[in-house]
Order: C-alpha cells, then sequence, then structure tokens
C-alpha cells in the first residue's frame, strides 16, 4: 500500500512538473532576477482595482465610478465601448474584492511574464470586449433560447476582471503547453454556467471563446500564410548560417523566457 502511494504520489508530481514545471521556472527566475520591475502591468492593475474598490463605495465616488467605468447592456454600444477599458478594473460590488485582487495579481503576473505587457494586455481586454458584446447577443436572442438573457440582465451593472483572469488563463495554459489546466478552467465555468444560470457565467464563456479565437489564429496564419496570387512576388530574407549576436547554444536568443512568443 505504502509503494503504491507512493507510485501515485511520484506521477502526480511528474504531472506536475511537465504541466506547469516551466511556466514556475520562468516566472521564478524573473522575479527573482528582476522583483517588482518585471511585472508593472500587474501592480498598476492591482492598485487601480483597489483604487476604484475604494472609490466606488464613498459617496463622493460611486457615480463618478460608475460613469466611468459602469457597463450595462441596457446603455448605448458607443457608451458600453468607452466605459469597457475601466469597467475591467472596476471589482463587482457583491463580490469579495480580495478574491478579484488575488486573481488580478496572480494571473496577470504570470501571463505578463510569459506573454509579454502588450500580449496580456490584448487578451484581457479581448476577453472583457467578447462579454460585453455577448450579453447584447443574449438578449437578443432572448430567455428562451440556448445562450439567450432574460430581459432583467440588461440593466446588471457589468463590471470586474473575472472575464480577463478566465480569458488569460485559458490563453497561458493554451500557449504553454497546460492543455490540461486550460481544459480543467473552461470545464469549471461550464459548470458554473450549469449550476448558477447569470449573466457572468455567459460571459466567462464569451471570454473563453474568444480566447480560443486567439488561439486558432496562429494555426491559420501558418496553414494560409498568404494568397497564392502573392506568392510569387513574396520573397524571404536569406536565413542565418549561424547564432546570430545575443545567442545561446542552438541559436535560442538567451535571456528570454523558453516559452515566450
Amino acid at each position: 500500500m505504502r509503494h503504491a502511494g507512493e507510485r501515485r504520489t511520484s506521477g502526480l508530481a511528474r504531472w506536475a512538473r511537465a504541466e506547469w514545471g516551466p511556466v514556475y521556472a520562468t516566472v521564478r527566475e524573473t522575479l527573482l532576477r528582476r522583483g517588482p520591475r518585471a511585472v508593472p502591468l500587474t501592480l498598476a492593475a492591482v492598485a487601480l482595482t483597489a483604487v476604484l474598490h475604494l472609490a466606488q463605495n464613498q459617496p463622493w465616488g460611486h457615480d463618478v465610478v460608475r460613469q466611468a467605468g459602469g457597463v450595462r447592456a441596457a446603455d448605448p454600444l458607443w457608451v458600453a465601448l468607452l466605459r469597457t477599458p475601466l469597467s475591467l478594473f472596476v471589482p463587482a460590488p457583491d463580490l469579495p474584492v480580495w478574491g478579484a485582487l488575488a486573481q488580478v495579481l496572480c494571473v496577470f503576473c504570470v501571463a505578463e511574464i510569459c506573454l509579454g505587457r502588450r500580449r496580456t494586455l490584448a487578451v484581457a481586454y479581448a476577453a472583457t470586449l467578447a462579454g460585453t458584446l455577448y450579453a447584447r447577443l443574449g438578449l437578443a436572442l432572448g430567455p428562451h433560447r440556448p445562450l439567450g438573457l432574460p430581459a432583467a440582465d440588461a440593466h446588471v451593472v457589468d463590471t470586474g476582471p473575472s472575464a480577463a483572469v478566465v480569458g488569460l488563463a485559458v490563453y497561458v495554459g493554451w500557449r504553454c503547453g497546460a492543455y490540461v489546466t486550460a481544459a480543467a478552467v473552461c470545464a469549471a465555468m461550464a459548470v458554473e454556467v450549469v449550476l448558477k444560470e447569470n449573466l457572468a457565467g455567459k460571459e466567462h464563456l464569451a471570454a473563453i471563446a474568444a480566447v480560443a479565437l486567439l488561439c486558432a489564429l496562429p494555426a491559420a496564419r501558418r496553414r494560409w500564410p498568404y494568397p497564392r496570387r502573392w506568392a510569387s512576388r513574396r520573397t524571404s530574407p536569406p536565413a542565418p548560417s549561424g547564432p546570430g549576436p545575443g545567442s545561446g547554444a542552438g541559436g535560442r536568443v538567451s535571456g528570454l523566457p523558453p516559452i515566450r512568443p
């Protein structure tokens, strides 16, 4: 029995190393080498989320935060699009803010180190925007159709980093080879919709759909890189004969995280 338990533990450890070993090593090495300077986007996101939470709980700040970052499906689309960038950092008032801060700190930190600041921000906003646009589609479908929403959801204040966190978790898992983790996040969001059918849960699924499309785009570009009629006009620069400046063994640029695209 003891040997069987040890084998199971050993197998679990091997799976964990294979699933998240490269990500853990990259994040740990980067944070030890650069410290907080490695994740300025993450620190700014956490600070902005905390400040907006404090502001919206003050008599003077509630309406200000709602006007700047409060998104509802009942609002005109152009108003919702203008408010969407800030709405990502406005915590939902009915959820504990410490949970939102912890999610942003952990997921944004890993994403920023592994993907870079620009791509992290792009994926986060794509996931948030997908949820915002889905709400309007769901209301148009109505409550009696699949993926539809009741009319009352048009007036729900739709803010918070949860869609961005879900989208980034799936994207990082997929790009870094942690496929089981990415699938587990998707499954958890599907179970959430089944157990508690609400606007937030369905927006999480919309965020996952948007991220899945982003994950599929590189494969599509590799398969169809350009139209055939342009093939004869496209020229490629000659391949370097050896590793260039700043390269390590095997030609890989030194200093970059091994899983960063």
